[in-house]
């Protein structure tokens, strides 16, 4: 079976914004058409097998334009930690939320977006088994695994700084560097989760829910030594 039996491009759920006018609603779809591609050709031909040129011309543009919207071939495939980053300057930041609860809910969040995808797919066992070859491809694929660990590096720097300034410390201090580190370990336990629940359900809801569980599991462990985040004591 084609990969493209299966709705590729609805897993990226980018909303329109609502003072979207034309030219800023073409950039972003070119965008998206540019990542769906790419990740349909790597998943179908093996990522270092495809050139940049070649995603250029099945989307009509210049290799020139994709480096315009895309600064290395493997953001290509995983543009969505952008939002993550996105989300984790703005959530984090909510003082109503605990800095488990938002991780929690931005997890969830991207949790249900995949979801939500599966139990739209007319072949419910193809688009898990394209999920599953998904994480093959970055997992088997070196670049993309020293680009993901790059991308997780940022995202404990942008979690420790707002941290710091919750609770008015500097992000070089060992209180939110360890609970920026400890937070964002909670991605790698929903994507581990997903893989493991993937094949054992059937319906997509039940696979959200046995996934939050997992996670939720772990954030209980991490919510009872971040409830001493506080800054150290200077010495007299």
């Amino acid at each position: 079976m084609s990969m493209r039996t299966v709705d590729w491009t609805a897993l990226r759920r980018d909303a329109e914004p609502a003072a979207e006018g034309l030219r800023e609603r073409k950039k972003r779809l070119l965008r998206r058409q540019l990542s769906d591609t790419a990740t349909e050709m790597f998943m179908e031909r093996g990522f270092d097998a495809v050139r940049v040129s070649e995603i250029a011309e099945a989307c009509g543009v210049s290799e020139k334009t994709v480096f315009n919207y895309f600064p290395t071939k493997e953001s290509l495939v995983l543009d969505l930690s952008e939002a993550t980053l996105d989300s984790l300057r703005t959530t984090l930041a909510d003082p109503d939320l605990r800095p488990v609860e938002a991780v929690l809910q931005i997890l969830s969040g991207e949790l249900a977006g995949i979801t939500s995808w599966l139990a739209e797919q007319d072949d419910l066992a193809q688009a898990k088994n394209m999920l599953l070859r998904f994480g093959m491809l970055i997992r088997s694929t070196p670049s993309l695994r020293a680009y993901q660990r790059d991308m997780v590096d940022q995202q404990i720097a942008v979690a420790a700084e707002v941290l710091a300034r919750r609770n008015e410390m500097s992000p070089d201090d060992p209180e939110p560097q360890i609970a920026a580190t400890a937070l964002l370990a909670l991605w790698p336990i929903q994507f581990r989760a997903l893989r493991k629940h993937l094949s054992r359900v059937q319906a997509p809801e039940e696979l959200h829910d046995m996934v939050s569980a997992d996670v939720q599991r772990a954030a209980r462990l991490i919510d009872t030594g971040l409830t001493s985040l506080a800054p150290a004591r200077q010495s007299k």
